[in-house]
């Protein structure tokens, strides 16, 4: 190449990276990419839930809803401090049925299993871990199931401080989901439900759980799961704290010092499920919520005070077991919830139908 050819191109190519240096800056900081602190492509609907189908009646639906609740000057407009979402857990974020919900098999792992308690259960424990299984191999609850289990965990984790007992629950859920191939529990999560919580985070709503399940058993599985949501907005069924000198003394009578530590006391407070959800989300939340998804009849509670009775445009939407090749579907079950979605006005999701995928291409049930 001549000389004075190369002495004219290399001023160009020393200006052509610094530019290249300076864009690359910019879109490391988010300039030209987001717009008001909102990432575009997350903040829209057909790029965020792209794991829905196109027709997917449901997923069309939270697209207007959402670009109508977040346009200023919409008569819909929602302010940012109002957009409170509230999300069931067990089969509505993650897998309900292997062979069923997370915290009865963890429970019946404490109790049956764990090496290192199971010769320390107590015999009521015992008995209700034997309800557990019942459920797990028959689909058939005991009597009082629900509140037997609230107790037995309770007391299966007694003693444990808050953060020892969530380490149970990371180091439960990341063993393998029994029925699936290429999955832990912690994994077994529906990806086109997790777009949902990042697509509503990214347009300004707050996302709570609320859940049936033990509050603490949330915080574990959450922390372990791709689902990414603060700790103060998952909400559970909840048991006793104490300090570890407290013994039997009243709270009002005791004072918590240098040498205690918070243990869980062993005394099951409350079933967070129907009524109750309604409660904790006025107690703990203090805002009506405008988006509600559940997946049940102990989640109906829950929608219709989100849809009734509020200033605001409402929603709910309830998920459908449809899906028997990709998930532990239950068709007769799902056509109820279609029937009873149908009858109180809120908007089914059909497993089935509306997703691409449930928890993605390389996992596949045993």
């Amino acid at each position: 190449m001549d000389n004075k050819k190369g002495n004219i191109w290399k001023p160009i190519a020393i200006i052509s990276l610094c530019l290249l240096l300076i864009v690359s800056t910019l879109y490391g900081l988010g300039v030209g990419y987001k717009q008001g602190g909102t990432d575009k492509k997350a903040s829209d609907g057909n790029e965020a839930l792209n794991l829905w189908t196109d027709d997917a009646k449901a997923k069309n639906e939270l697209i207007s809803y959402v670009e109508a609740v977040t346009k200023e000057g919409s008569p819909d407009f929602i302010p940012a401090e109002d957009r409170i979402a509230v999300f069931d857990l067990d089969g509505t974020l993650a897998c309900e049925t292997d062979p069923c919900y997370f915290d009865h098999c963890i429970y019946k792992y404490r109790v049956l299993d764990d090496p290192d308690y199971k010769d320390k259960a107590t015999d009521f424990e015992k008995e209700v871990a034997a309800e557990v299984l019942q459920f797990m191999e028959t689909g058939v609850s005991a009597p009082n199931s629900m509140e037997h289990h609230g107790k037995g965990v309770a007391s299966a984790f007694s003693g444990l401080t808050p953060e020892e007992f969530i380490d149970y629950v990371v180091a439960f859920a990341k063993t393998e989901a029994p029925g699936y191939n290429g999955m832990t529990r912690a994994e077994a999560f529906y990806k086109p439900m997790l777009q949902v919580v990042e697509y509503l985070k990214a347009n300004g709503f707050t996302v709570y759980v609320v859940s049936g399940t033990d509050r603490f058993i949330v915080r574990g599985l959450v922390e372990a799961s791709p689902l990414d949501l603060p700790t103060q907005q998952l909400i559970g069924s909840d048991e006793s704290l104490v300090a570890t000198d407290q013994g039997d003394t009243d709270g009002l009578d005791y004072q918590f010092d240098e040498n205690d530590q918070l243990v869980m006391g062993g005394e099951f407070l409350v079933k967070n499920l129907d009524m109750n959800k309604v409660t904790v989300i006025q107690q703990e939340i203090g805002k009506q919520p405008v988006l509600a998804f559940g997946n049940s009849g102990s989640d109906f509670s829950m929608a219709q005070y989100a849809v009734n009775n509020n200033k605001y445009k409402a929603k709910a939407f309830m998920l459908c077991c449809d899906d028997t090749e990709r998930e532990n579907g239950n068709p007769e079950k799902a056509a109820k919830m279609v029937k009873s979605c149908d009858e109180n006005g809120f908007t089914a999701i059909s497993m089935k139908n509306d997703w691409k995928t449930i928890y993605g291409d390389n996992v596949t049930r045993k």
